[in-house]
């Protein structure tokens, strides 16, 4: 397998490079792409992405096949560890059987949401116990990119509101004269609320299905309600108004750069550097530091240079890490405009400063009526969650498309 996941990697590596030649021999004539040029640029990024989805599968090969492992130990009579999960694992399974109408998971623990983004097993991938609740979370990781970007996670019991002190301006300090009186300088501090917006999905399953054994119940249950709910609260995470949902994370962010007229919204190589920089040190040095954006815009980027001629996107050696953009992560959403005019295309900043709130855990209810006639099982999957860019004066900025 390491010398498989080796050629993959080369092809990958060999493609780009290939992309990038197409792009160089272009420029160096001082011309666009011919229509042929074109076509074998965009195959080559066809197959960069091909690339990236085939190492993906084969990391949820490897965990499958993890969990597969782990369920023949427990078939097998063969000791498990951890008490408290198998317990936990017990009642989703009467859950699933019927013998229980609802069933809440909630994290086991402080929860790093960057971190379950899948390993390979030889990276100790194996080595880590995957509960129900780190299955849903990596699914509505998959849907919205937001939560793999490093924003600031907390987990409540219950939803009450909560609110998250922050300092709007700093005390400042003078020169001053011998003898003369220090001047008073206080600084000043706001607050953001995160409440506990409801967001729901309802699955359904064929009685069939959930007597036939050989179906894994807790990983359709898992990647169902992970991708639904992870789509619904990505979408405001990103673009919510703050009215009645959460505050998204564009709606809220400072302007950095607009682009140029007669361009149709893109970005240049000196728009995303300027960028970069209108970002201050603290926050664009933050390990939580990244660009976000939608594939059409990335597109658009990869064939990027600055003043010396060096691409500003730089492909990830290594699976699972994402490619860079000027050092930093690059991160795709969908829920991010496309490139347009006046369109909010590009987000940078440290994503750190985004809260988001996820109150109770997620709640599972089970219905034998609601579809009677159907001889269909109901499942509905209930979250609370609310979002806010806590630090509003510059830890994030968006790149907006010229206006003509």
């Amino acid at each position: 397998m390491p010398r498989f996941i080796q050629q993959i990697q080369e092809r990958r590596n060999s493609a780009w490079e290939q992309a990038k030649a197409l792009l160089d021999t272009a420029e160096a004539d001082k011309r666009d792409l011919t229509a042929e040029e074109e076509q074998t640029y965009q195959r080559l990024n066809s197959e960069i992405d091909q690339i990236d989805e085939r190492v993906k599968t084969l990391l949820d090969a490897e965990q499958r096949t993890a969990d597969a492992d782990k369920a023949f130990a427990t078939l097998l009579g063969q000791p498990v560890t951890g008490p408290d999960k198998d317990k936990s694992n017990d009642q989703l399974r009467a859950f699933l059987r019927g013998e229980a109408r609802s069933y809440t998971i909630v994290p086991e623990g402080p929860v790093d949401y960057r971190a379950l983004v899948k390993g390979t097993a030889s990276a100790g991938g194996n080595l880590v116990r995957t509960s129900f609740y780190n299955r849903l979370m990596e699914f509505m990781i998959e849907s919205s990119a937001l939560l793999s970007a490093g924003p600031t996670v907390l987990n409540t019991d219950s939803g009450e509101p909560i609110e998250i002190p922050i300092v709007t301006s700093f005390t400042t300090g003078a020169l001053v004269a011998e003898g003369a009186q220090i001047p008073t300088s206080e600084p000043a501090f706001g607050k953001r609320t995160l409440g506990a917006y409801k967001y729901g999905a309802l699955m359904q399953v064929s009685t069939e299905l959930l007597t036939d054994s050989a179906v894994d119940l807790e990983g359709f249950l898992a990647r169902q309600a992970g991708r639904a709910l992870g789509n619904s609260f990505g979408t405001a995470a990103i673009t919510g108004t703050g009215s009645n949902q959460p505050g998204g994370l564009v709606t809220s962010a400072t302007a950095g750069v607009t682009g140029g007229t007669g361009v149709a919204g893109a970005p240049t190589a000196d728009n995303l550097i300027d960028l970069f920089y209108s970002v201050i040190a603290p926050y664009r040095n933050s390990r939580s530091a990244g660009w976000i954006m939608d594939d059409t815009t990335i597109a658009a980027v990869r064939k990027l240079k600055d003043e010396n001629g060096q691409y500003l996107w730089a492909p990830s050696l290594q699976a699972g890490t994402p490619d860079t953009l000027l050092g930093k992560p690059v991160y795709t959403d969908t829920n991010v405009a496309a490139i347009a005019l006046n369109a909010k295309s590009v987000i940078f900043g440290d994503i750190s400063a985004y809260y988001i709130r996820f109150a109770g855990g997620v709640r599972f209810e089970r219905s034998d009526d609601f579809d009677f006639d159907n001889d269909l099982v109901t499942f509905r999957a209930l979250l609370r969650a609310d979002g806010v860019l806590a630090d509003q004066t510059g830890a994030v900025k968006y790149f907006a498309g010229g206006a003509s």
